[in-house]
């Protein structure tokens, strides 16, 4: 092997060891937050770590420490994590040693990821797809600076980065198979050490990943020594080809010794049985014999040892000195600055036709995709061939082909987190959970992948997608087409959420969705589509302009009213359905002049100076809301009018919501007897102004 290689392996792998004796001498000072190091590890990660390319993305897993170091990291770098400083590089004291984020120009791009425990999968197969996207439509990665040397015209690689015991995660096959039925340009290193944490892989797994990796179809897989540097590099010099060439995933199955404890807080001697055997295929000594063997001498070795050795410990030292993140610094990087802060252009341009709320939306993102190359919709059943269950994305597929609009698997998890690696090589995607009865695999994905990206980035990473959601209970759906979910929703930090109530408002708000960099939900009410639900015609809307946005964070006062002494006024604050049940029932009443409507049109962030300004103008309130009350976010929003209000208010704020019961059923008088109605609107009413 040629010996500059070789050194800067060793000199790599020394580094490594040595960084992660000095964490275990000066255990006390180090252990105040947790860590994991890559002792055992350092040849595989070595191997790879020194073979990518600024164009690559890579996401390694909480024990690559090594595999940093060869990325062109230094000690004092990872060390400023491991102590939690300010100046940490990847989170800026945010998150865990090993948790890293970069965006260096000359390193390979590492978007956020979290614990990386199998959950990082998709995330990285979803950048694998998104460079097979840009490739197809001849576009160019806004994150990585084209130069013209000779290895920037290679074609970028995504390498996922994970342990043998997350292999078991499920989200581990919805990766897999998407990066096998499309064949992505994505290495999966398993690094298998044979523990989880006090399991072992004798417990916990039927198979290891090289043999579970034969199931999947267009995967091929390799296993090797990973404790053997030159077997390490050699095997996947040929694999990182390949794929740079042929654009096809690969799996790495290597095998290592776990030579230091599972973390600082679980030490190895408390459960371990393995020790000594597990010392007996250290790669340092191995590495070091390769050394040898090719030239090198004790004296040049000893060499390389000391300077590491020095080197570690000055850059530890500076370390400590190193300056802790301020209070100040917890409130910076929740979100990126949004473009769109103002309602603009034509909300109801002349001569234009009246549209139902569905096709508002459908013409929003056909606008959208006429007009930018790197917008791209995906989603179960939204192809060609049905163009959602909907219609929502109806015609799509033929207008801009099936490489911008297509169906994915049964699989919420991948939709929603393949977002993260999509955004992360400069596209934006709008993606679909087809009802939100079936958002519940993607909640993990959503927070702990889509929500936290630009906060424990510090900033470096946004992530700029859509999830449209339709929702709501409608003609009798039953219980798993009919629930509403934005309770839990609005309690993930980090994204913002939309739930219009009207087609021009669905329009608008998602083109400021698209704009913005951050994450956007958006609850769609299936009842409010077509405007079939007797009393939503309010839904259906002149067709807003090309040009038309709606800012996120501005309510509408749809219906406005003065303040008044000689009669009982009240606010009603609502979204979505609840808006037409709201503004039928004040018909009805006759109480159009006695009653307030504020559409709040977004959940988060949420108009609360439109909000309390209202409530203290009528001195009443009413909270409406589809959700069962009982522990809601129309509840929560009641406390804080109650909070903000109290002095004001004349009653105790109100709530309606739907029946406190587990589903909505089938039959269509349970589902009449369990959501709310303009009648049931119209008792409630009643009550809050006669109190």
């Amino acid at each position: 092997m040629n010996k500059d290689i070789l050194k800067k392996g060793f000199k790599n792998l020394y580094t490594a060891k040595a960084m992660a004796e000095l964490y275990e001498e000066n255990f006390k000072l180090v252990s105040k937050y947790v860590h994991a190091t890559s002792r055992g590890h350092e040849a595989i990660q070595t191997a790879l770590g020194m073979q990518l390319l600024p164009q690559d993305y890579a996401f390694p897993y909480y024990r690559d420490d090594a595999m940093l170091l060869a990325f062109g990291m230094t000690p004092y770098d990872l060390m400023l994590q491991v102590l939690a400083k300010k100046e940490d590089p990847f989170s800026g004291g945010r998150t865990y040693y090993s948790h890293p984020s970069l965006k260096d120009a000359d390193k390979p791009k590492i978007p956020h990821q979290s614990s990386a425990t199998g959950m990082q999968a998709i995330p990285a197969t979803g950048t694998a797809m998104g460079m097979q996207y840009l490739e197809k439509q001849g576009l160019q990665n806004s994150n990585v600076i084209q130069s013209d040397s000779e290895e920037s015209k290679l074609n970028p690689i995504t390498v996922c980065s994970l342990g043998d015991a997350s292999v078991t995660e499920g989200e581990i096959a919805e990766a897999f198979q998407m990066a096998a039925l499309k064949q992505m340009p994505i290495l999966y290193l398993v690094q298998d050490n044979g523990w989880d944490i006090s399991a072992n892989e004798a417990e916990t797994r039927a198979q290891n990943a090289f043999e579970y990796a034969k199931g999947f179809h267009g995967l091929e897989a390799i296993s090797i020594d990973g404790a053997n540097f030159i077997e390490s590099y050699e095997a996947l010099e040929k694999i990182i080809k390949t794929i740079r060439e042929e654009r096809r995933p690969f799996l790495v199955h290597a095998k290592v010794p776990l030579l230091n404890h599972h973390t600082s807080g679980v030490r190895m001697e408390w459960y371990r049985d393995d020790l000594e055997e597990a010392k007996s295929r250290d790669p340092y000594p191995v590495l070091k014999q390769q050394l040898l063997d090719n030239g090198f001498t004790e004296n040049e070795i000893q060499t390389i040892e000391a300077e590491v050795k020095t080197l570690v410990q000055d850059d530890f030292q500076r370390a400590l000195k190193a300056e802790d993140p301020t209070p100040e610094d917890l409130f910076t990087h929740d979100f990126a600055p949004t473009p769109i802060t103002e309602e603009k252009g034509e909300r109801s341009p002349e001569g234009a036709e009246k549209v139902v709320m569905v096709d508002c939306a459908l013409f929003a993102v056909e606008e959208l995709m006429r007009e930018h190359k790197e917008c791209l919709l995906y989603g179960q059943d939204v192809g060609g061939r049905l163009g959602g269950v909907f219609r929502e994305a109806a015609t799509l597929a033929q207008k801009f082909g099936d490489d911008r609009v297509f169906n994915t698997p049964i699989q919420e998890a991948f939709i929603v987190g393949s977002t993260v690696g999509m955004s992360a090589v400069g596209l934006k995607p709008i993606v679909e959970v087809q009802f939100a009865d079936y958002i519940w695999p993607g909640l993990n994905q959503l927070f702990t992948e889509v929500s936290r990206s630009c906060y424990l980035s510090n900033g470096k990473w946004p992530v700029s997608m859509i999830l449209r959601v339709p929702i709501g209970a409608y003609g009798s759906g039953g219980p798993y087409h009919s629930s509403s979910v934005e309770s839990v929703v609005t309690n993930i930090r980090g994204i913002k959420i939309a739930y219009p109530s009207n087609g021009a408002d669905l329009k608008g708000l998602m083109k400021a969705a698209y704009h913005d960099p951050n994450p956007v939900v958006i609850f769609e009410h299936k009842g409010l589509y077509w405007s079939k639900v007797p009393g939503t015609q309010g839904a259906t809307s002149i067709e807003p302009a090309e040009d038309y946005v709606l800012p996120f964070g501005k309510a509408w006062v749809l219906q406005e009213i003065w303040k008044q002494d000689d009669v009982e006024t009240c606010t009603i604050v609502t979204y979505g359905m609840g808006v037409h049940w709201a503004y039928n029932a004040s018909g009805e009443l006759g109480m159009r002049d006695q009653i307030e409507i504020i559409d709040l049109r977004t959940l988060f962030p949420l108009d609360e100076e439109t909000i309390m300004k209202s409530v203290r103008k009528t001195g009443k309130c009413l909270v409406v809301t589809e959700e069962p009350s009982n522990n809601s976010f129309a509840r929560a929003l009641a406390g804080k009018i109650q909070e903000e209000c109290f002095k004001y208010l004349d009653a105790p704020v109100m709530t309606i919501g739907s029946e406190n019961m587990p589903a909505i059923p089938l039959n269509s008088t349970l589902e009449q007897t369990m959501i709310p109605s303009t009648e049931k609107v119209k008792v409630k009413i009643e009550e809050l102004l006669d109190y």
